[in-house]
């Protein structure tokens, strides 16, 4: 049973009625990096600004929540086009909310157990997983549930380890720069990966919308 009415047949009729575009894997895709970009790098602004005084004030995992916060208060409104039809901005807040809550949750509980290179590799994994199964069930798209993982997990990854390598670059003469410079590249990363996950995800909508 799929959530908030993204089911295939849902979507195709909503977006048959309103004749709304359908998206191609390349304007997904771009959607996905550019907009999330944007999110990523005011996402980490209050570690990167304000992270000493937020670690002091309520804890480095609060600190972490405030990040996701605005995460989730900035990314309906650049992203919720990847989602076929009218109505995406009210369901891409509650589906994004949801499973980037359980996706924050995981991946700080995994950074915060083991740390270090170990850390990140499980809050990942923990992470894209519990997204993935999410993005998956509510779009009634199990069948795909392994690609969807794979794109979220490795262009994830990819983000996130090349910007902490920037960051480590920059940090002693640039240090605002470093820190945003990280913002950066995982934007591009997961945002690559969510633009493909929700263009997977509505394959079978997309299917019914151009008799492919």
């Amino acid at each position: 049973m799929s959530w908030f009415q993204l089911d295939p047949q849902s979507i195709a009729e909503r977006a048959r009625a309103a004749g709304s575009p359908v998206p191609t894997l390349g304007a997904s895709l771009i959607r996905g990096m550019i907009g999330f970009t944007v999110v990523s790098v005011a996402g980490f602004v209050p570690w990167a600004v304000f992270g000493k005084w937020l670690h002091m004030q309520v804890g480095e995992a609060g600190m972490y929540a405030v990040c996701a916060v605005v995460f989730l208060a900035l990314t309906a409104p650049l992203l919720h086009q990847l989602i076929i039809g009218p109505g995406s901005v009210s369901r891409f807040y509650k589906l994004f909310g949801l499973s980037f809550t359980a996706y924050s949750v995981a991946w700080i509980a995994g950074w915060m157990l083991l740390r270090g290179h170990p850390g990140s590799i499980a809050g990942l994994l923990a992470g894209t997983m519990v997204m993935a199964c999410m993005l998956v069930a509510a779009f009634d798209a199990l069948r795909v549930v392994v690609k969807v993982f794979l794109v979220l997990f490795v262009l994830n990854a990819i983000g996130y380890f090349v910007g902490g390598l920037s960051e480590a670059a920059l940090i002693k003469e640039h240090p605002l720069a470093a820190k945003l410079s990280w913002g950066v590249f995982y934007g591009l990363g997961l945002g690559a990966g969510l633009g493909l996950a929700f263009h997977f995800c509505q394959e079978r909508a997309r299917k019914l919308l151009t008799g492919g």
